[in-house]
């Protein structure tokens, strides 16, 4: 089959969650193919039965993993210009509640998946002439009471955005985050209070900004942390 237009190309991890599924339809919308990774399972499943979608199962938390899953992407029918990592994790606690498992548990999913996704992607969007990375922190990264594990692992992914910004511009990548807040999604609802659900950021609203970050007309962007917060 032949390769079509590598600018219509998105990768998205994480794409088989609540916003995973409202950013791959943004990117269809406007007519963009999405390889989507995620663990394997029915939601991935059913993404890769939509037109357009290639689906790829992976382990997003480990290195081998995610560059195995890039390169069983080489073979699809389409060539990536942009990566979005929504890939993540969230576990409530305070400081006496975080213990080694939980907190390597959330650096491997929030910060080591943002990691490696990026690490495997740069080589090929600088083959291609550049491209764009969007990643996903927090609201809770930059300011505001939050969980300390969660917290400071979506920090972590702000930073990692601000030090690839710089290191991957002369390969004309382009790296950029938003910092969600609450998001409305059936889990979230299942905590959140009536007055909170109300005020909760709906997927698509996010998925709308993710698109024009990695599109042509955010071309002048890198290297910011842009609020999604609403009212929430």
């Amino acid at each position: 089959m032949a390769r079509v237009d590598d600018e219509a190309a998105v990768v998205v991890t994480g794409a088989a969650g609540a916003l995973g599924h409202a950013v791959v339809a943004e990117f269809l919308a406007g007519g963009r193919p999405v390889i989507a990774l995620d663990r394997a399972g029915a939601r991935l499943d059913e993404l890769a039965e939509r037109d357009g979608v290639y689906a790829v199962p992976a382990d997003l938390a480990g290195r081998d993993a995610v560059h195995a899953a890039f390169a069983t992407a080489d073979a699809l029918p389409v060539v990536p210009s942009a990566l979005v990592t929504l890939a993540g994790a969230f576990v409530p606690g305070k400081l006496t509640d975080v213990d080694e498992e939980g907190l390597d548990s959330l650096w491997r999913s929030n910060f080591g998946s943002a990691l490696w996704s990026a690490q495997a992607i740069a080589p090929r969007l600088a083959a291609r002439g550049g491209g764009a990375i969007v990643t996903v922190g927090s609201k809770t990264a930059v300011h505001g009471p939050a969980p300390v594990a969660h917290a400071t692992s979506k920090a972590a992914v702000v930073r990692l955005t601000q030090l690839l910004a710089d290191e991957l511009r002369h390969d004309r990548i382009r790296v950029n985050a938003v910092l969600p807040s609450v998001i409305d999604t059936p889990a979230n609802r299942t905590w959140m209070s009536a007055d909170l659900a109300a005020r909760a950021v709906p997927p698509a609203a996010i998925a709308k900004i993710i698109a024009f970050l990695c599109g042509p007309d955010a071309a002048p962007i890198s290297g910011a942390a842009i609020p999604v917060y609403g009212d929430a």
